[in-house]
């Protein structure tokens, strides 16, 4: 008994010295005390769009330790808290003698002491200083440091860094770790029975952790309520329903959602404390669950990347890396949003685009789909099969090989690479010789997320859109992907981009959704190894794969069957369909019959070049030439147009639309709209093109 009266009667007996020795000396010893190292480290919080958490990581020695926000903590736990552990906290310096005092009166009336003198402030100087407080001298410094530390932070600054320190079992410290493992929630809202819970448990951290002690969790409970409701703080009919509730038995995940895009952006900026993504949280977990069901059903090494966007914003909304981190047959740690894979014939609609900014095809256009060789090349449709004579339009929809091979022909392989890189893509080719006709089916290496911008161009009527993961402080998005498109140069022109939008909006729906709904396109690459489907509507863009990471084939996968069904439960997931833009000036919606002549069946470039004919060239306006009409200052001048080779008649274009025919002249006259960069060319009887870019002014 007198070795246990040591301790408590040394230091109410210092209080007692310290309020005889009047303000100078109280002061001295406050000012002579080291202040605590103040340098808390906080595990790095990734956010999403609406500031819910995605995912934290632990500081340096594996603790999870939370920020926390008081005014993000549930009130009525602040206040079982002080009601129960400090209820002279806000008046106090710091020691709270009356406390000790009644202290000092129970170990000596009682033998025992039923309510500790220890302030918040006491206890959060022993957290920051981790120094042992079991002796009378421990005790003091304690007290010294609490009344240094109510001099160097006011009230509610010590209160918010308690409870980011305070103790709840395991690696555990803060309230918000604490509330997210303990019950699997914010602290933001709590109900009495919660709140208590996390009241008892910094007192004895192990002995009373939830999931190895849960009835000694539950007594401690009890007599948090027990004391708040003698408190007032809350009513007998809220602690009597609190005591019913259960409690909880088992530690729960942290929050990992999005795991390698918040990876990746961890790495890029490790002394960042918090990240604000574009990210839906609750979008990301949706879709992740998603991949993980999808992915099973297809079998045990296949995984699953979905890249969703808001294409008018460019804000990435949901990243899914693969169909489960840790799923070690799947190769889960790869992420498949960035993986470089062959993407089948999912280039295809930007070969149509092109060919339709060129004039030389429409959509209603007839093209050949039977058996064509270029050069050594001769390519073959998925199904061996053969078309015959196709609307462009049916072939494009039809994912036929044959008549996309003819018009990449056409239009030239460098250029669609070009086009490529114009809306953030980083296309990977085979070698460093220049880019061969096997691009257009698959002969080029590019990502999930390179697929994802080529087709939010295409859905913003040809723009390049930059796309964003990140948020600056003001909640504007900024770019992290490395996809850096060049807002100046359209990676289709606006009337090209809305025929593909509309072909593609007509093309067979996959066997959970209706026809017209999406604009979409999947592809299959060589050998089973990757499907794919990718689409859009008037605000969303996603993109699907499926696959193995290791590249091992998987017999049978197919986009349409693999990937296509999986992009309408994204879209279901997003909401109501929102629909396409209407068409854009000088679009020509006609028949096949009625098209212009050289536009009513594509020609084969290679034929007329075999026939001895020259390629039409455009001698007036020079390519790159600058124009002065006169724009701007009133009636302006028609722009002459002339052609040299090639074989009449001649129709002539301007940005994708047809402008002037001439039967047999060379020289025509067109009337610009207003001042600007525009796209002219000239197609001849046999199909050969020829184009420039000029600025008018």
């Amino acid at each position: 008994m007198k070795g246990a009266l040591i301790k408590p009667l040394a230091v109410l007996g210092a209080a007692l010295l310290l309020l005889a020795g009047g303000r100078a000396g109280w002061d001295t010893l406050i000012e002579t005390t080291p202040p605590p190292d103040m340098r808390i480290s906080t595990s790095t919080l990734m956010l999403d769009r609406d500031g819910r958490l995605l995912r934290a990581f632990t500081v340096a020695d594996g603790r999870w330790r939370l920020p926390v926000d008081l005014d993000a903590v549930d009130p009525t736990y602040v206040a079982m808290l002080l009601a129960y552990e400090d209820r002279r906290f806000a008046s106090h310096p710091g020691v709270d003698v009356l406390a000790l005092m009644r202290a000092g009166w129970q170990l000596l009336s009682q033998g025992g002491i039923r309510s500790g003198g220890s302030t918040l402030t006491m206890q959060l100087a022993r957290l920051l200083e981790t120094r042992s407080t079991r002796d009378a001298g421990g005790k003091l410094r304690q007290m010294r440091s609490a009344l240094r530390l109510e001099r160097q932070l006011d009230k509610s600054a010590i209160l918010q860094t308690y409870l980011t320190l305070a103790p709840y079992g395991g690696n555990l410290e803060g309230v918000r770790s604490a509330s997210l493992a303990w019950l699997g929630k914010e602290p933001r809202r709590l109900t009495p029975a919660e709140a208590a819970l996390l009241v008892a448990l910094p007192q004895s951290p192990e002995t009373r952790r939830p999931d190895r002690h849960p009835e000694a969790a539950r007594r401690a409970r009890d007599r948090v309520l027990e004391h708040v409701r003698l408190a007032g703080v809350i009513d007998a009919d809220e602690a009597a329903a609190a005591r019913a509730e259960p409690v909880p038995t088992a530690r729960l995940d942290a929050p990992m959602l999005a795991a390698h895009l918040t990876d990746r952006l961890r790495r890029a900026q490790p002394e960042r404390a918090v990240h604000r993504l574009t990210l839906d949280a609750g979008l990301q977990s949706r879709l992740e669950q998603l991949a993980s069901a999808r992915a099973a059903a297809l079998g045990p090494r296949v995984s699953m990347g979905i890249l969703v966007a808001d294409h008018g914003r460019g804000e990435i909304l949901a990243s899914v890396g693969s169909a489960g981190l840790f799923e070690t047959a799947r190769q889960g740690h790869v992420d498949m949003t960035r993986a470089v894979r062959s993407p089948g014939s999912a280039l295809k609609p930007l070969i149509y685009g092109l060919a339709f900014e060129d004039g030389r095809a429409h959509p209603e256009s007839l093209i050949e789909d039977r058996p064509s060789a270029f050069g050594g090349y001769v390519p073959a449709n998925f199904d061996l099969g053969f078309q015959g004579t196709v609307t462009v339009r049916r072939a494009l929809q039809l994912s036929l090989n044959i008549p996309a091979v003819k018009l990449l022909d056409a239009v030239g392989p460098a250029r669609l690479v070009a086009r490529m890189r114009r809306a953030g893509a980083r296309p990977v080719l085979p070698d460093l010789s220049p880019p061969g006709l096997a691009v257009g089916l698959g002969g080029v290496g590019v990502s999930l997320t390179d697929l994802v911008g080529i087709y939010a161009a295409i859905a913003r009527g040809g723009r390049p859109a930059i796309l964003r993961d990140t948020l600056d402080e003001q909640g504007a998005g900024f770019g992290s992907l490395g996809i850096a498109a060049d807002a100046g140069a359209p990676v289709l022109e606006a009337r090209a981009a809305w025929y593909v939008a509309s072909i593609l909006a007509g093309a067979p729906a996959p066997t959970n959704s209706a026809p017209g709904v999406l604009a979409f396109k999947t592809g299959t690459s060589y050998g089973y190894r990757d499907a794919w489907a990718i689409g859009f509507d008037g605000r969303h863009v996603a993109g699907v794969w499926v696959g193995r990471p290791d590249g091992a084939p998987v017999p049978g996968l197919a986009g349409i069957d693999a990937a296509a069904p999986v992009l309408v439960e994204v879209f279901a997931r997003l909401g109501p369909t929102i629909p396409l833009p209407p068409a854009p000036p000088g679009i020509l919606s006609t028949t096949s019959a009625e098209l212009p002549p050289p536009l009513r069946r594509v020609q084969d470039p290679r034929a007329a070049a075999r026939g001895g004919a020259h390629a039409p060239q455009i001698a007036y306006p020079p390519e790159g030439a600058r124009v002065e009409l006169g724009l701007g200052r009133g009636r302006a001048a028609d722009l002459v147009l002339r052609v040299r080779d090639g074989v009449p008649p001649f129709t002539w274009f301007v940005d994708g639309a047809p402008v002037v025919r001439e039967p047999y002249a060379r020289t025509a006259r067109w009337a610009p709209d207003g001042p600007g960069y525009v796209a002219i060319s000239v197609v001849d009887a046999r199909g050969a093109a020829a184009r420039v870019s000029v600025f008018l002014q």
